[in-house]
């Protein structure tokens, strides 16, 4: 009997030796719960220019929208545990799990790789404050509006706890649906602050209509080296858009090491870098499985907290 084991998990590994010298085997498809032209659907595509060479494989985004993010990861616990299925997974994900709003845990997903870490920004007209400090006291008694693409997600945790954190009147919460659209109501003055990642306002930024104010981040950016940090204001408020990739948890060790690896230096050549500096973030934002898989847990218990402190959670 012993014999029969042994020969038993003998076949086994090298069965699985040999499925991950084989793999890929067919297309790889990449979900993300993100439209076309949306921040998470672009860092999946530029990722992809150069992994699909890496891995010598047709790679292709399967945008599956709806639910902040459920739809798409129900849809890929649906999925074989081979490799030939990617989640692309950001702290959007993590509210939804808090909230409740999918099958899915982090225990049913393994870390890749992190593509970006893309900081919070308040974001005010141009000309309306002097500097942060004034952006800061003009909610100490009287509330300001806060524009958002999200309710229950990040944008609008965000706010709320940059207010509160602050000891700031409650904002109030207006959602929209992109962050282009928020970027137009801002300038129009539909809200008073909008809630932005560097990317998704880099036009109107760029014309002198919308000034970053205030960075969610414990140190400045290297796209706004002049725009102060919540810490340096006395807030800890430090929230991030975090873009990365996971697999299933089951997931073959040496096909997972495989598309780490790949991923890795896909996002390492100059082509990926190139389009993190033209969105305002740097090499940093790259980080291989361990540095975000720590990530992932510790936002997934901000999330649950921030929700719960927020009456989102009961």
């Amino acid at each position: 009997m012993k014999k029969l084991l042994a020969l038993a998990s003998a076949a086994a590994l090298l069965g699985g030796q040999v499925a991950a010298e084989e793999y890929p085997t067919k297309t790889i498809e990449v979900i993300t719960h993100a439209g076309n032209g949306g921040g998470t659907d672009v860092t999946t595509r530029m990722m992809m220019i150069r992994a699909r060479r890496e891995l010598g494989a047709d790679m292709v985004v399967v945008n599956k929208r709806g639910g902040g993010g459920a739809t798409a990861m129900d849809h890929y616990l649906t999925q074989e545990a081979d490799g030939h299925s990617i989640l692309t997974f950001t702290i959007g994900h993590s509210a939804t799990v808090a909230l409740g709003k999918t099958d899915m845990t982090l225990d049913d997903v393994r870390p890749i790789a992190r593509g970006t870490d893309d900081p919070q920004i308040l974001m005010t007209r141009c000309g309306v404050y002097d500097n942060a400090e004034a952006f800061v006291a003009a909610q100490k008694d009287d509330p300001l509006t806060y524009g958002t693409t999200h309710l229950g997600g990040i944008d609008d945790v965000s706010a709320f706890m940059f207010a509160r954190r602050g000891e700031l009147a409650t904002p109030k919460i207006i959602p929209f649906e992109g962050g282009g659209e928020l970027a137009t109501q801002l300038v129009a003055g539909a809200v008073d602050v909008a809630v932005l990642n560097l990317a998704e306002a880099g036009s109107q930024i760029d014309a002198g209509d919308i000034c970053p104010i205030v960075v969610l981040a414990p140190e400045r950016m290297s796209g706004l080296p002049d725009v102060s940090t919540a810490q340096e204001l006395g807030i800890d408020a430090n929230f991030s858009t975090v873009r990365g990739f996971v697999v299933h948890a089951d997931t073959p060790d040496a096909v997972a090491e495989k598309i780490e690896a790949a991923l890795m230096n896909a996002m390492g050549h100059t082509v990926y870098q190139g389009f993190l500096t033209s969105v305002g973030l740097d090499a940093n934002s790259v980080a291989g499985s361990e540095v975000w898989g720590n990530q992932l847990t510790s936002m997934q218990a901000d999330m649950d907290s921030a929700l719960r402190e927020l009456g989102f959670i009961e």
